[in-house]
């Protein structure tokens, strides 16, 4: 039988086997999606608020258990995974909360005696989900998509099994319908033939822009409905009026969150010449005292990457940037410990055409670049082909609203690092993505928009 095996990266130690579906079993999970749905999808939204609120209190109730087996599988610090489980339990509240009235018809004056527009649910939509946050992805599909009355299957990342596991048992244990949300272990050989079941409507996925790519070309033969949010290489621009504590407290934990693991971190520091010596001196002070260490630790900062050969890649990108001209300020070895630990790493005088300029460094490193003002910071900041997440790091907030609104992403946060909140839109342009998770705009991509007119 195939099989697949967890791997904790921080001691490069396996953690559990599980048997892989075979194609006649993947179909047959699929079918009983289609078939929870029929059902699923006349149920009330309070009814499916009354689940999610149940599902919001398992994620309270087993938090830690949750997180243990978070950092067990994808190395992420045991703080950073308590707060991770915490999230999900918000957003299941939050559109138990408010689904009814981001899903309600919308009244349009026509020369009809009443014409609106209605939201329905479409099918069952299959969700192919990467490894760096392995519980909240999935949650940040599947919440608004079951609310909205859809069912859900999860081709997760083969190194967070136990966590989508465990995902699914939450769901039945909150007293979600059987087959309304499962997770099929499969390997991405089959996403392919799942795209093309006649069961599957439509296909949203978190990764890399070559994946997103592939499941689009798919899915678009198919006719099918894609939602895309794929890598980025933020840029925050550092006026001369920012307040280096700050900035360097926000670019030290925007590159180190997650141990670095994170789509919409802070990456690429554009700093203005007349401060830019003194943010590299002050950032490598916080860089070099962040603590690496073993994730389960409490006072550890940043953890080990998810994988010892995506560890070794980030090492082939910092190499290449450093031959390029890049200059390493902090970093840049591959520790001679077990695990896939690569630590904080700065790389300065980065310009266009550099391999930290043109591409996603996914790990603890920082690209720092210097601009002669901010028209210039804006052009070097928009001179990406990625346009997910981007900050403006100033003292005059008319000023860095002026900037975030230039600024070519889905999201511009002035004097914070981007996040995902379920109130906001959340998504990228470029080769980014496209559509957007989360808020009322993210709980329609999975509907039937349907004009409705009595004469």
């Amino acid at each position: 039988m195939n099989t697949i095996t967890t791997i904790n990266p921080a001691t490069e130690e396996p953690i559990k086997t599980y048997n892989r579906l075979t194609a006649s079993e993947t179909a047959a999970q699929i079918e009983r999606a289609n078939k929870a749905f029929q059902s699923w999808k006349n149920t009330s939204y309070s009814e499916r608020a009354k689940l999610m609120n149940a599902l919001a209190d398992i994620f309270d109730k087993n938090k830690e258990t949750y997180a243990q087996l978070t950092t067990e599988e994808m190395g992420k610090t045991i703080v950073q995974s308590r707060k991770e489980i915490e999230k999900c339990a918000w957003i299941c509240r939050y559109y138990a909360e408010h689904t009814a009235e981001l899903l309600a018809h919308q009244t349009i004056k026509t020369e009809a005696n009443k014409s609106y527009v209605s939201f329905q649910p479409l099918g069952v939509i299959l969700a192919v989900m990467p490894w760096n946050f392995p519980f909240y992805q999935v949650i940040r599909f599947l919440v608004p998509a079951l609310m909205a009355g859809n069912a859900g299957v999860l081709k997760h990342a083969s190194n967070v099994q136990g966590c989508a596991f465990a995902l699914q048992q939450a769901l039945e244990d909150a007293g979600f319908p059987q087959g309304v949300f499962s997770n099929l272990n499969v390997s991405s050989d089959a996403v392919e033939s799942i795209i093309e079941n006649k069961h599957i409507v439509a296909v949203t996925l978190t990764g890399s822009a070559p994946a997103g790519q592939s499941v689009a070309s798919i899915a678009g033969k198919n006719l099918k409905k894609t939602v895309l949010e794929l890598g980025g290489s933020d840029a925050y621009i550092i006026l001369e009026d920012a307040d280096l504590e700050k900035a360097t407290d926000l670019a030290t934990y925007g590159r180190l969150q997650n141990n670095g693991q994170t789509c919409i971190a802070a990456k690429r520091f554009i700093v203005l010449e007349e401060i830019y010596d003194d943010f590299i001196n002050l950032f490598k002070q916080k860089m070099k005292a962040a603590k690496m260490g073993e994730p389960t630790d409490e006072d550890t900062y940043y953890g080990p990457l998810a994988r010892v050969d995506l560890r070794d890649e980030l090492h082939e990108q910092v190499t290449k940037t450093i031959n390029q001209g890049g200059k390493l300020i902090l970093g840049g070895n591959i520790p001679d410990r077990k695990g896939a630990y690569y630590p904080a790493t700065i790389l300065s005088d980065i310009k266009p055409g550099m391999e930290a300029f043109e591409e996603e460094l996914f790990g603890p490193v920082a690209s720092v670049i210097k601009a002669i003002d901010e028209n210039h910071a804006i052009k070097l900041a928009n001179l990406s082909k990625f346009g997910l997440g981007s900050g403006v790091i100033t003292e005059n907030k008319s000023r860095g609203e002026k900037l975030a609104l230039q600024l070519e992403a889905g999201s511009s946060f002035v004097n914070k690092l981007v996040v995902s909140d379920p109130r906001l839109p959340f998504g990228g342009i470029k080769t980014s993505g496209y559509g957007r998770e989360l808020s009322g705009y993210g709980i329609r991509e999975f509907t039937n928009i349907k004009s409705i007119w009595i004469d």
